[in-house]
């Protein structure tokens, strides 16, 4: 598995070509919340007092997401700022501030950022949230992978309760869960809502 990165922590990161050169660094990740996925990138230029590019890069131009940088084939990767902006208003998913909901009406949580898998596919893996009571750690940061196409309705993120049966208290727990689901299996104690006590 690859390392897993919460997306707030992209900001800053350089944007690099294949051939060495650095033409900017991620000012905001937008999210296609529809499917689950980095749409892209606002882009800054580099150094201390420069400002918003004219360009962004949308995903489709991204070579990899590494632990150090985004790396691109080469400039062409840019496109207008406009191609990044409009998933920036259209995706309406997987914002900060979301409440997270079971199908079976109880609220576990608040997004506080979303997790993405480092690679070539930009695939959003889980969500770092506040928990409620209902998950027995009351405003505690913890993190709950996601299923492949999480629903966002309005400001809600809807999950399968059984979800919650494998909450982790940090990214390496985080990255443990996402195997356990690829690997067909949960391993939680008990689902909120389906008689597990918080």
């Amino acid at each position: 598995m690859r390392e897993l990165m919460p997306a707030a922590g992209l900001t800053g990161r350089p944007v690099v070509t294949l051939g060495g050169e650095a033409v900017g660094q991620v000012k905001d990740v937008v999210l296609d919340g529809t499917n689950g996925r980095i749409a892209g990138f606002t882009l800054a230029g580099r150094g201390l007092f420069s400002g918003p590019l004219r360009k962004s890069l949308p995903w489709a131009g991204v070579h990899a997401l590494g632990a150090d940088a985004v790396m691109i084939a080469s400039e062409e990767a840019l496109e207008n700022k406009a191609a990044v902006a409009g998933w920036e208003e259209a995706s309406g998913g997987l914002v900060r501030g979301a409440r997270v909901l079971t199908d079976l009406g109880v609220q576990v949580g608040t997004v506080r950022d979303v997790v993405v898998e480092a690679g070539a596919e930009g695939a959003v893996v889980g969500v770092e949230m506040s928990s409620t009571e209902a998950l027995g750690h009351h405003e505690a940061t913890v993190f709950l992978a996601l299923g492949g196409h999480p629903a966002m309705t309005g400001d809600t993120l809807m999950v399968p309760a059984r979800d919650t049966e494998d909450i982790a208290g940090d990214l390496t727990g985080l990255a443990a869960s996402v195997r356990r689901r690829r690997l067909g299996g949960t391993g939680g104690p008990g689902a909120v809502g389906e008689g597990r006590t918080p």
